[in-house]
C-alpha cells in the first residue's frame, strides 16, 4: 500500500514494487506538489488519490521510474536472459539483428512503442540489402605462399579462426568484417585482395520475420518485468515469410547418393551415411563421441552439439531444445558403416603413434582433435557438383530422412520424436508436401481397397 508524506510545499508518496534479484524491496517513489491556494485538509485528500492512482501505475509496470529506452532494455535483457538462456550462436545473431533494430526504436521509451514504429521499421527493412559477402580475388593460399606468410600467422593477426580461413581459401563467401580483416593483415587493398561473392539482394521476408521475433520477445519480457502493461508487437500482423519447400531427394535419389559415396573418404561417407539414416542435425553429429553410440542396441544418444562462432571457434554446446536430447533408434546398415569407421580409425591413429579415442569424438582429424563442422559442409558441397544429383546442401538429408518417413507411413510424431522436434506441429509444418503425398497415396490405397469395380478394372 502506498504511504505519503508532507514535505513543505508537497507531498512524497512511497509504495513497493516486489523484490530484486538480492532479495531486497524494491521501492517507487513520487513528489507530488500541492497546487497554490489548496487547503490542507483538501491537499492531504488530493495527495491519497495521488498515492492510489501511483500505486495502480507501479501495479502494472507504469510508474515514472519504471521508464527505460528499448535499446537499454534489449541490453538488460540480452544480460539477464538471452545470455543465460539461450545458446552462444543464438546470442550472436541476435545481437546482430540489433545492429538494424536500434537505429530504428532504441531511442524509443518503451511505453511509446506504438504498432506504427514497427510497421514503419519492417517498410524500411523491406528496402534494405543484404550484408554483402566477400570471395577471394586472388588465389589465397598461392599469395600466403609468395609472401612467406603462414596461416597461423596470417589467423592470429587477423584474428580469426583456421577453419574460417580454410573455407575463404577454398572458395568459400566470408563476411566484410572477416575479410577486411585478413586483406588488413596481409597490408593489401580490400579491393585487390576480395570481390563480392555476388549480385547485391534486399532482406527476404523471412528473414524480416526473424527482427519481428526478437522485438516481440524483448517487448514481451518487459511485460512481463512490469515496465510496460501491453507489447506493441502482438497487435500487428508479422511480416509474411515466404514459403519455401525444404530441399530433399526421393528414394532413388537417396539410393544413387549411397552408391556414389563408396569411392569417397570413409570418414565423409560415414558423417553422410549417418546423416541420411537418422535424420540427425550437422551439429548433433560432429557432436558424437563413441560412448554415445550402442551398437548392442543399434541406438544413439543425442546430448550436445558442436557448435562454431568466429570469435569463440569450435566449442560443444546443449542441444538445441530440450526434446533435441534423446535417444534414436539406428538402421543396421548406418550402424555397420560406423562399425567399419570405428575399426578404420583405431588402426590408422595407432599406426601413426596417435593416441586413439584420445578426445572421444567420433568424427576427428588427423591429430584427433574435433572436426570442424565446416569441414563436411564444404566437402559435401563440392562432392554433390561432381555428381547427377540435385544441388542439395548438407541439411538436405535431414529433409531426405524426414520426407522418406513419412511418405512410407511412418506416423508424424515418432518422425518429430526421431528429428528430436519440440512438438508434432514443427514437423507437419515444415514437412506439409511429404503429409500431403502420403495422404493421397493413402485415398487411392482406400478406393482400391474398398471399391470393387476398381478392383476388377
Amino acid at each position: 500500500m502506498a504511504t505519503i508524506k508532507r514535505r513543505g510545499s508537497a507531498y512524497l508518496i512511497r509504495c513497493y514494487d516486489g523484490y530484486d534479484q538480492t532479495g531486497r524491496q524494491i521501492e517507487r517513489t513520487m513528489t507530488w506538489k500541492i497546487p497554490e491556494g489548496m487547503s490542507d485538509k483538501r491537499a492531504e485528500r488530493e495527495a491519497r488519490h495521488q498515492a492510489e492512482l501511483f500505486e495502480e501505475k507501479v501495479r502494472t509496470g507504469q510508474s515514472a521510474e519504471q521508464k527505460i529506452k528499448f535499446a537499454d532494455f534489449a541490453d538488460r535483457w540480452f544480460t539477464d536472459y538471452a545470455e543465460a538462456h539461450l545458446s552462444p550462436k543464438t546470442v550472436a545473431r541476435y545481437r546482430s539483428l540489433m545492429e538494424r533494430i536500434n537505429p530504428a526504436i532504441g531511442h524509443l521509451y518503451l511505453d511509446r512503442i506504438r504498432p506504427t514504429n514497427l510497421t514503419a521499421l519492417y517498410k524500411e527493412l523491406s528496402q534494405v540489402q543484404r550484408k554483402q559477402s566477400y570471395i577471394a580475388a586472388v588465389d589465397l593460399k598461392a599469395f600466403l605462399k609468395k609472401q612467406r606468410v603462414t596461416q597461423k600467422q596470417l589467423t592470429e593477426n587477423a584474428g580469426i579462426g583456421i577453419e574460417t580461413l580454410r573455407s575463404i581459401q577454398s572458395g568459400k563467401p566470408a563476411a566484410e568484417e572477416t575479410a577486411k580483416r585478413i586483406a588488413g593483415a596481409l597490408h593489401v587493398e580490400f579491393d585487390k585482395m576480395f570481390q563480392p561473392s555476388g549480385a547485391p539482394q534486399l532482406l527476404s521476408g523471412k528473414t524480416i520475420l526473424h527482427y519481428h521475433r526478437l522485438i516481440s520477445v524483448i517487448l514481451q519480457t518487459a511485460v512481463e518485468w512490469q515496465y510496460i502493461p501491453a507489447n506493441a508487437a502482438e497487435r500487428i500482423k508479422p511480416p509474411k515469410a515466404e514459403e519455401n519447400e525444404a530441399e530433399y531427394l526421393d528414394d532413388q535419389q537417396a539410393i544413387h547418393l549411397l552408391e556414389l559415396l563408396k569411392d569417397q573418404p570413409i570418414y565423409y561417407r560415414t558423417a553422410v551415411t549417418v546423416l541420411l539414416f537418422t535424420g540427425m542435425r550437422r551439429g548433433e553429429l560432429m557432436g558424437l563421441v563413441w560412448s554415445d553410440i550402442d551398437f548392442d542396441r543399434n541406438t544413439i544418444t543425442i546430448q550436445r552439439s558442436m557448435q562454431y562462432l568466429p570469435d569463440k571457434g569450435t566449442y560443444v554446446a546443449d542441444t538445441k531444445t530440450k526434446s533435441s536430447h534423446r535417444v534414436i533408434k539406428v538402421p543396421a546398415s548406418a550402424m555397420q558403416s560406423l562399425r567399419q569407421y570405428r575399426a578404420w580409425e583405431q588402426k590408422t591413429f595407432l599406426s601413426i603413434g596417435q593416441p586413439w579415442e584420445r578426445s572421444g569424438q567420433v568424427f576427428v582429424t588427423q591429430n584427433g582433435t574435433p572436426m570442424h563442422p565446416d569441414t563436411l559442409t564444404s566437402w559435401f558441397g563440392k562432392f554433390i557438383k561432381t555428381t547427377d544429383l540435385p544441388n542439395i546442401h548438407i541439411h538436405s538429408l535431414r529433409h531426405t530422412n524426414a520426407t522418406l518417413q513419412i511418405a512410407n507411413g511412418v506416423a508424424v510424431t515418432t518422425v518429430a520424436g526421431n528429428l528430436g522436434h519440440s512438438n508434432a506441429n514443427t514437423t507437419t509444418k515444415v514437412y506439409a508436401h511429404a503429409i500431403q503425398s502420403a495422404a493421397a497415396a493413402s485415398a487411392e490405397m482406400m478406393d482400391s481397397l474398398l471399391n470393387p469395380t476398381k478392383k476388377q478394372a
